[in-house]
């Protein structure tokens, strides 16, 4: 399900401050990156048996590569994701997600954006 209202969309920003500002907001990107694409993953976990959410945000390079470091990246409009054990995760519309961890994706989301507004190109 998309999360909007977040300031993300079509946010243009170089590469490496994106990455620290992520970072600090506990977002991890790990391996999931190409030349092209970068995503962040933020793990919520919940009471619910073999259920874990998850806020994605995903940006692609307009110019640069991701793999060199000096990509600029234009962000996409965030997800939020649910994790059924073991067939992966569904980021799907028809998904329902509890308020209070929709409350905590936009305040996560929005902490970070406020974070990178020095940044943003």
């Amino acid at each position: 399900m998309k999360i909007t209202d977040t300031g993300f969309e079509d946010v243009v920003v170089d590469l490496k401050p994106l990455d620290h500002v992520m970072e600090n907001a506990n977002f991890i990107r790990a391996g999931q990156w190409d030349y092209e694409r970068v995503t962040y993953d933020y793990k919520i976990g919940s009471p619910e048996t073999n259920v874990t959410y998850y806020i994605r945000v995903q940006g692609y390079a307009l110019e640069g590569d991701v793999d060199r470091g000096d990509a600029v990246i234009k962000l996409l409009t965030p997800l939020i994701g649910k994790h059924y054990y073991p067939t992966g995760i569904e980021y799907g519309e028809k998904e329902s997600f509890p308020t209070t961890t929709l409350e905590r994706a936009s305040k996560l989301l929005k902490s970070a954006k406020a974070n990178l507004e020095p940044f943003i190109k």
